[in-house]
């Protein structure tokens, strides 16, 4: 009975690890594909218009130029990309699209060459079968790294040209492995013929990051298992990946890893390949770092039980993790498992008591400055790529070392709470945030805002807190509490630091002060 109960406890323990390398591998599979789905739909809107295709045929028209750049530059921005390159069939000239040149000043820079490897990207989709081709490689002009999405133009059959976007590298890189813990997990993304173009164990080298990196995959490993699956999988490709399938795990008799988990990439001709070892989940945080810890100790729980014990505790937990999933991704479906009345509802209670600790403010309600300094980050990336205006708001609540001295410190921290409050309620877009700064000091975060709506949020939060009426005898500048704010505004570009802004509002917040509080400055870049 021994034998056999320990039987069954390694066929779980198997199948909960084989579950969970594959699931890693179809995480990073289905982000990537993601990604392409949506600069592939944003493209075919716009390149396939009449207007680009008569450029084409005829690209020292300006006037159809005018027209063909009108639709293909609303493509810019909406992807982690800021420009477009054009190859034409007819004349082999290569243009730049982007928002610094107007329409009428779009001229070729370049003649594509056959024999230049640089050029390579557009003659071979011009060669394909496809409609467009991935490859990674150096934008020459930018002389940054891009995931390259190449979309082939034709009509009736015949190639027009190529227009290629080049995705931020480290953005698509980060996104799909920054989450992986390199010691239990590494996870690279190969072509049709086995070179690695993303290693996630590299994503802290900066030249990898910045620099042409190419790797064959029969180099990097040798497990004879390994080395077998994949090269079958490669020889089977045959086009782009159409659908899902079924990733193939294989258990590892050599290095580090315990498992690899090949899972094709859909609506492309690359593959994910993921390592995996479960003896270091401890060490994982592929959601939140205290998930992680508590995540192992039911799987550890699960690996003892039997079958029932698995339908009954892993698939809630599955749940919970993709619930959690989502929760990274500021979605506000919320964490799966809080209604239950059992150890998962206790499990996902305790970890939305954690996330709330860790992003939120104990005093004010408010999001804190760990989640401030995340959120802007993040922020800042995107309107970096967009060429967006960024705000930023820096508030302090008026003599509030005399409140505190006149009406205590418990009545110093309804009043900071109260404030907080109004603040928020002044802020009416989704992608606008408030956060405690520290003591008696907030930040307002707004994306895509300009001067003018920077200043209308600054006098609105202005008059929300004049309008609380909180009595504040000892102020000099009012009878009731005030706030004294700071506004920087500037457009984001890669070269700055979210640092920056709040420098910026903190200098302007000091101008305000200087001019009589209870009022806002003004600062731009």
């Amino acid at each position: 009975m021994v034998i056999v109960m320990a039987a069954a406890d390694n066929r779980i323990i198997r199948r909960i690890s084989t579950d969970y390398a594959g699931h890693y591998a179809v995480s990073s599979a289905d982000a990537l594909s993601a990604h392409i789905v949506k600069a592939f739909g944003l493209m075919s809107q716009s390149v396939r218009s009449a207007a680009v295709v008569d450029w084409l045929t005829d690209d020292d028209n300006d006037v159809k130029k005018r027209f063909a750049y009108e639709k293909m530059s609303d493509i810019i921005g909406k992807l982690y990309s800021n420009n477009l390159y054009v190859g034409v069939e007819k004349t082999l000239r290569e243009y730049r699209i982007d928002n610094d040149y107007a329409a009428g000043n779009i001229r070729p820079f370049a003649v594509l060459d056959r024999n230049d490897p640089d050029d390579a990207w557009y003659f071979k989709c011009i060669a394909s079968e496809g409609e467009y081709v991935l490859n990674v490689g150096i934008d020459q002009v930018l002389q940054k790294k891009r995931v390259w999405v190449n979309y082939r133009i034709a009509q009736n059959g015949i190639p027009l040209g190529v227009v290629a976007t080049g995705l931020e590298f480290s953005h698509i890189a980060g996104e799909l492995f920054a989450q992986y813990d390199n010691k239990a997990l590494r996870g690279l993304i190969i072509d049709e013929n086995g070179i690695v173009n993303i290693d996630s164990a590299l994503l802290d080298d900066e030249d990898y990051l910045y620099f042409d990196y190419k790797a064959p995959f029969n180099e990097m490993f040798s497990d004879t298992a390994l080395l077998a699956a994949v090269e079958s999988h490669l020889g089977g490709i045959k086009g782009n990946f159409a659908g899902p399938d079924n990733p193939v795990v294989v258990e590892l008799s050599t290095g580090p890893y315990r498992y690899a988990t090949i899972a094709p990439i859909r609506y492309t001709n690359w593959t994910a390949v993921i390592f995996y070892d479960p003896s270091s989940s401890l060490s994982m945080s592929l959601f939140l770092p205290t998930t992680a810890i508590l995540l192992v100790l039911l799987i550890t729980f699960a690996f003892a039980a039997n079958a029932t014990s698995y339908r009954l505790i892993f698939i809630p937990l599955e749940k919970l993790v993709r619930s959690l999933a989502r929760l990274k991704d500021d979605n506000d479906e919320g964490i799966y498992g809080i209604e239950r009345d059992d150890e998962i509802g206790n499990l996902s209670n305790t970890i939305l008591d954690l996330f709330t600790k860790a992003n939120y403010d104990a005093l004010t309600g408010i999001y804190n400055r760990r989640y401030l300094e995340k959120s802007f980050q993040s922020t800042m990336e995107l309107l970096a790529r967009s060429g967006g205006f960024l705000s930023v708001l820096m508030m302090d609540v008026d003599f509030f070392k005399k409140y505190n001295d006149t009406y205590g410190h418990e009545q110093g921290d309804v009043c900071l709470r109260t404030v907080a409050q109004a603040l928020t309620g002044g802020i009416m877009r989704a992608n606008d945030f408030v956060a405690r700064y520290g003591g008696e000091e907030f930040i307002a975060v707004l994306p895509n805002t300009d001067e003018a709506g920077a200043r209308m949020v600054a006098e609105k939060l202005l008059e929300n807190v004049r309008n609380l009426n909180i009595p504040h005898t000892s102020s000099a500048v009012a009878q009731h509490v005030t706030v004294s704010i700071g506004v920087a505004t500037g457009k984001v570009v890669h070269t700055q630091g979210w640092e920056e802004y709040i420098k910026r509002a903190d200098g302007a917040l000091y101008m305000s002060k200087q001019n009589g509080r209870n009022r806002y400055m003004f600062l731009d870049f």
